[in-house]
């Protein structure tokens, strides 16, 4: 049975899209055919951090509007066998979306026999990212540990509690889940940012990841390439973990300690 995931926030710029890359890629490594879906009408990003943009032919807003078929539209990922992913267009706005159209979009995914579809929503609370989230049987929460993210994440919600099509059908609620990026444990320690903990508290739902602020983030997003693929990287581990977790397997979080200095670190700040 197709499982439909949002990845969501009320804030721009905490990792959605990274996080969305990561998310498919690490679920079609694992042998599930996944399609990840930009809902970021016109100004589309998804396509470079999965480094297809040159391929890009027909989009989302053509599927919805019947002037493209799915095959021609899906773009087949050169690098992880079960992975598509679908563009979205960078020339039309948000308008061009309907609840109809959009339907009529997932309903084919789920024939084509998609175990995972992953939606990956734009910023804010306006029709784009409502579109998103309308069809979600679970929401993976991104927020930053600062308090203006944390503010608009809780916000999010709200809407996923009152305007998805579940909540409409009086049907089992969203799964939640909270993903925290660009965590640094050092300036956690020094009162700069929030902590999990505080954060946990603060929006009551499961945590699912935390993934460290890493310099590997933005070099794999220029290079076209979902960080989760850096093994290497804390990062890449961390969404790694956090796949793990997502399909039902407990594991403790890691990266939520400040690096301890050595003696001639201590010695000479």
């Amino acid at each position: 049975m197709t499982k439909t995931i949002v990845v969501t926030s009320g804030k721009g710029g905490v990792g959605k899209t990274t996080t969305s890359a990561s998310i498919a890629t690490g679920l079609a490594k694992r042998g599930f055919k996944t399609v990840v879906i930009d809902f970021d009408v016109g100004l589309r990003n998804l396509d470079l951090v999965m480094g297809c943009e040159r391929r890009v032919v027909y989009d989302l807003v053509n599927l919805v509007n019947q002037e493209s078929s799915l095959h021609q539209t899906l773009i087949k990922d050169k690098r992880i066998e079960n992975l598509y992913i679908l563009p979205a267009s960078q020339t039309r706005d948000k308008d061009a979306l309907t609840i109809e159209g959009v339907a009529r979009v997932i309903h084919k995914l789920k024939k084509s026999d998609f175990d995972y579809i992953i939606c990956d929503s734009p910023a804010g609370i306006e029709k784009g990212a409502k579109m998103a989230l309308y069809f979600a049987d679970e929401a993976i929460i991104t927020t930053n540990p600062e308090v203006s993210s944390v503010r608009d994440s809780d916000r999010i919600l709200g809407i996923l509690q009152s305007e998805s099509k579940r909540s409409k059908m009086n049907e089992e609620p969203v799964k939640e889940h909270l993903l925290i990026t660009r965590y640094n444990p050092t300036r956690v320690k020094d009162g700069q940012m929030l902590s999990v903990d505080d954060i946990v508290d603060l929006l009551a739902i499961p945590l699912l990841g935390i993934i460290p602020e890493s310099p590997s983030v933005l070099d794999c997003s220029n290079a076209g390439k979902p960080v989760i693929l850096d093994e290497e990287s804390e990062a890449g581990q961390a969404y790694s973990d956090a796949i793990d977790r997502l399909l039902g397997e407990t594991k403790p979080h890691r990266f939520m300690e400040a690096p301890k200095k050595g003696f001639l670190a201590r010695l000479f700040g």
